[in-house]
């Protein structure tokens, strides 16, 4: 009896299985669109703040400077200091430098350049280049 008892669950189980697998795809296939309606003066507005902040200069700390080698262990070394920051590398004929931040303000920049110091003793902090508003539109 424990036999054919366990023939029927066996058959049950595979039938189980068998519906499951020819079904699923029904039962997870869902379509549909998606519409958005906004007003095209986002688009502008989306525009307008990508040139502006393309015009913004920022301060920004140069940790060192040196070979192409050189600059992507520097660079390794500053992300593992400071994660809160994205090095990178900037070529400058002849030599590639590592630059880490985008300071807005010179006291915010300052506050970070005196951080890095203590682990990088001959970076520099550069100032932004002057633009002037009139040149720039």
């Amino acid at each position: 009896m424990n036999f054919s008892s366990s023939n029927a669950i066996d058959l049950k189980r595979t039938l189980l299985m068998a519906g499951l697998l020819l079904f699923a795809p029904f039962a997870f296939g869902q379509e549909g669109t998606v519409s958005i309606d906004q007003d095209p003066k986002i688009d502008r507005l989306l525009e307008l703040y990508k040139t502006t902040n393309a015009r913004v200069n920022y301060y920004t700390i140069q940790v060192g400077f040196g070979s192409y080698e050189d600059a992507e262990e520097l660079k390794a070394d500053v992300q593992a200091d400071f994660p809160q920051w994205t090095p990178r590398i900037i070529f400058d004929s002849p030599t590639y430098r590592v630059r880490v931040g985008n300071f807005r303000t010179k006291l915010e920049a300052e506050r970070q350049f005196l951080e890095v110091r203590k682990k990088y003793p001959a970076a520099l902090l550069l100032k932004p280049e002057q633009v002037s508003r009139r040149n720039s539109q």
